[in-house]
């Protein structure tokens, strides 16, 4: 990491309000007016972080600040968000709210403003999982943070973790109720399918700084990396059953295009049809049907085999949309796994044993795409996933820390079929923003 000046400001007096005055990584430009911290807002402890700070850290805490302490940060999974967020509290010495979606992340969260902040322990509060320790900094998740009655006054810095979760009915309220003056968002990608994240800018702020992963590894921050993208072909069974259910979802469409463009608009105007009317029903379970064949292609078993086989010394993580495909490759292949339905101690283990290369090889579904620490890995193999960028960037990021060796994701993908038609839009999408 870069040798680099202390953002900390020294000791806060609490008597008036306060300026803000974080120094910057270019000190030759000037700083818009910042909005000031008031007495209730100010942090008196000591701030020190542990550890220095990358280039696009202090370049990304310094583009928030110039616009005025109030946006969204873009990072791959792995590339230190908590590092900016940490930044930006030891610059406005400042009472701060961490929001996070996982109960799991509130206990990482914590742990490393602990550790790496040089807060005291007993400041640092945890508010979720049966919690109620609200402290000058408290971690808490979305749901716990938009209950009613919750008093979240007095923070003068609200960083959003995974800030794709807040354009939620249920959670785009939170900054309107915390009211503090410092607002700033984390994600890997802000993308949502249902084209909320233009509202951020209205709940959080602009997009204020991007990195993509192929920059950062270029820059040697992150691990270099390859995709590989391996073809399959339905059995002619499965064919015959794609075919038959693609053909009555595009005959459904096909009748209602005069009513609804085709495209997302199309297809939500079909879900909220399906709920009175029977043959919009059918067509819905018709193209469920298709997707989890194109999907969960009996072919894709064979392949993974193959590839674990090849990978036999590295550390892999297979990924699936279906949890009925997890539970198929942990029989099959003999594979410890992880769904949303294993245990909380047994989760723990298995990653523990992972972490540990007790377990070199492990398969899990969309539990572990955020908000789980999850041991490094240098292979990646997604059997199925969504059209999502979003998902495809957290999956990448698990092989992405730095490490000497390349790392590899596999993505498993059917031709012929929606699937091949998805993946070529997302990645269609990631070019254009790139």
């Amino acid at each position: 990491m870069d040798d680099g000046d202390d953002l900390g400001l020294g000791g806060n007096d609490l008597s008036e309000p306060r300026e803000v005055l974080a120094p910057l990584a270019d000190p030759e430009q000037d700083l818009p007016d910042l909005p000031l911290l008031l007495p209730e807002h100010l942090l008196d402890l000591p701030l020190t972080l542990s550890l220095h700070p990358r280039p696009y850290q202090r370049e990304a805490v310094q583009r928030w600040l110039e616009a005025e302490g109030r946006g969204v940060v873009v990072l791959p999974t792995g590339a230190g968000k908590t590092v900016v967020a940490m930044m930006a509290l030891e610059a406005l010495g400042a009472r701060t709210l961490v929001v996070v979606p996982t109960i799991e992340l509130l206990e990482q969260w914590r742990v490393a403003l602990v550790e790496r902040l040089g807060l005291p322990a007993a400041s640092v509060g945890v508010v979720g999982g049966g919690r109620h320790e609200q402290r000058p900094v408290t971690v808490i998740t979305y749901h716990s943070a938009q209950a009613p009655g919750r008093g979240l006054g007095g923070f003068g810095l609200v960083v959003f973790d995974e800030v794709h979760h807040l354009p939620a009915a249920s959670f785009r309220r939170i900054p309107r109720l915390v009211g503090a003056p410092y607002l700033l968002g984390l994600s890997a990608t802000t993308e949502r399918l249902d084209g909320k994240d233009h509202d951020l800018h209205a709940l959080v702020g602009p997009e204020v700084y991007r990195k993509l992963p192929v920059q950062l590894a270029r820059d040697g921050h992150i691990a270099q990396y390859q995709e590989k993208r391996l073809f399959v072909d339905l059995s002619p069974q499965e064919r015959v059953q794609y075919e038959s259910s693609a053909a009555e979802y595009r005959w459904y469409m096909a009748r209602r295009r005069g009513h609804a463009a085709p495209g997302p608009a199309a297809f939500q105007d079909l879900i909220r049809r399906a709920a009175v009317d029977p043959a919009a029903r059918a067509a819905l379970q018709a193209h469920h049907e298709a997707r989890l064949l194109a999907l969960n292609a009996s072919a894709k078993i064979g392949l993974v085999a193959d590839l674990l086989a090849h990978h036999r010394l590295d550390k892999v993580i297979v990924f699936s949309e279906f949890n009925a495909i997890v539970d198929r490759l942990s029989r099959h292949l003999l594979l410890p796994s992880i769904t949303y339905k294993t245990p909380a101690r047994e989760r723990r283990q298995v990653l523990e044993r992972f972490r540990a290369g007790k377990y070199s090889k492990l398969v899990t579904g969309r539990v572990l795409n955020e908000g789980v620490d999850v041991p490094d890995a240098n292979v990646a193999i997604v059997v199925s996933g969504s059209a999502a960028t979003r998902e495809y960037i957290q999956r990448l990021g698990r092989v992405l820390r730095p490490k000497s060796t390349q790392a590899i994701l596999y993505e498993l993908i059917t031709r012929h079929t929606s699937e091949e038609r998805s993946a070529a839009r997302r990645r269609s999408r990631e070019k254009d923003a790139a």
